[in-house]
């Protein structure tokens, strides 16, 4: 059986994912290969290969911005890439995100549906079924379930001078459709449940949440409270994301640093010199982690994670902490709340700041009570077993393929 990966790029959550995928049906003996957008970034994966080069990636980044028609350009970096899927003869083509300026969408539908190939794909937020954006939860926007059209978010990811969601819409509706054999994998039962409603409602979907690996994301000790300077009396509140804006809950954080106490830390990592700028002086920011390894340290040395997040499929920030032993405060948003139960956290309504207020001084006199509970929850999303949910969905497709052919 022959795998072929398809994501934007090869870094972060979504490119952790689909190498981790490659990875395990190699094992199982599939040949996998990972194509992804050009990227400064670079992994060692051997089967990793580029898809276009950086001028054409700029070129198309910036007609995308002009024009707002996302995914028409990247035509002769499209070829190259389809001459190259034919050679290899994929017998399931796993997609991740497409949005990201690498690829020509007209083109690479048309060869999927031209050879059958079957597809799964993998929805990491809600691009797939608007017009222009990712996410739609904090604007309250319900457009997408008939047809978008003046688009309050197409200055924004990915940002255009005009918009063309209206025709975005219709040009991704007549794409998207029309595969004969598709499954949609949803990491969250809420990202699920929107699907069903949206012009993809006919593909069958499948939840196969994302994992982390619990060999890494373990309980942890940490000199952190040392380096910091901080006291054992000292209550952590910590915060972790790859960028910090109001989506993330970056004037939350702002605040609750008004609201709590001296007795109160509150650690933000994954900041810059721009967020540094609008936070008060009592916030300690951390720009990056050296490692994963340091990472856990950080979540270990916490008492208590918070993820005020407004738009969210399924952060794994959640699931990290958890599973080095730190129970999880989030709003009631997106597919955040799936993550934890009674036992390891607490979900608050969003905005609801006074009741986050409340359960953060809560958990942080309590926190060695919902230890063993946030180890035994995070046990649920080992990327072993989570990843192993996609080789049976590719062997049960395989095998089904197989049996109509003869």
């Amino acid at each position: 059986m022959r795998l072929l990966e398809v994501n934007s790029v090869p870094y972060g959550s979504t490119g952790k994912i689909m190498f981790s995928i490659a990875d395990l049906a190699q094992n199982k003996g599939m040949k996998a290969l990972c194509f992804t957008g050009f990227s400064w970034h670079k992994s060692d994966n051997k089967n990793w290969r580029l898809i276009g080069s950086l001028p054409e990636k700029t070129f198309h980044m910036y007609m995308d911005r002009l024009t707002g028609l996302h995914g028409y350009f990247s035509y002769f970096s499209t070829l190259r890439f389809l001459r190259k899927v034919k050679k290899f003869s994929p017998d399931i083509i796993h997609i991740h995100n497409l949005h990201g300026w690498y690829i020509n969408f007209p083109l690479f539908f048309k060869f999927i549906k031209k050879h059958n190939i079957p597809v799964v794909w993998t929805l990491h937020d809600c691009w797939s079924i608007t017009g222009h954006c990712p996410h739609f939860t904090m604007i309250g926007c319900d457009r997408w379930k008939s047809g978008c059209f003046d688009c309050a978010q197409y200055k924004e990811y990915p940002k255009s001078i005009l918009d063309t969601s209206k025709t975005m819409y219709r040009m991704k509706k007549k794409w998207f459709n029309g595969i004969e054999n598709m499954t949609i994998v949803t990491p969250s039962k809420w990202l699920s449940e929107i699907i069903k409603q949206s012009y993809l409602s006919k593909y069958p979907v499948q939840i196969i949440n994302n994992g982390i690996d619990l060999e890494v994301f373990k309980p942890t000790e940490s000199d952190l409270r040392k380096r910091l300077g901080l006291s054992d009396t000292d209550k952590i509140i910590l915060g972790v994301s790859l960028g910090w804006n109001n989506k993330k809950g970056l004037d939350v954080f702002i605040e609750l640093a008004k609201r709590l106490d001296s007795h109160y830390k509150i650690i933000l990592v994954g900041t810059d010199n721009s967020t540094d700028a609008l936070l008060p002086e009592s916030v300690i920011s951390i720009h990056r982690t050296s490692n994963r390894k340091e990472l856990a340290e950080i979540y270990s040395a916490a008492d208590v994670f918070v993820n005020p997040t407004r738009e969210d499929t399924f952060p794994t920030v959640n699931v990290e902490s958890l599973a080095c032993g730190t129970p999880v405060i989030t709003f009631r948003t997106g597919g955040s709340p799936e993550i934890i139960d009674e036992s390891s956290g607490y979900v608050v309504e969003t905005d609801d700041i006074d009741e986050m207020e409340k359960r953060i001084i809560s958990v942080c006199e309590n926190k060695d009570l919902f230890f063993d509970s946030c180890l035994d929850r995070a046990k649920s999303y080992g990327k072993d077993d989570r990843f192993m949910e996609y080789y049976q969905l590719f062997r049960r497709i395989y095998d089904r393929t197989a049996e109509t052919s003869i």
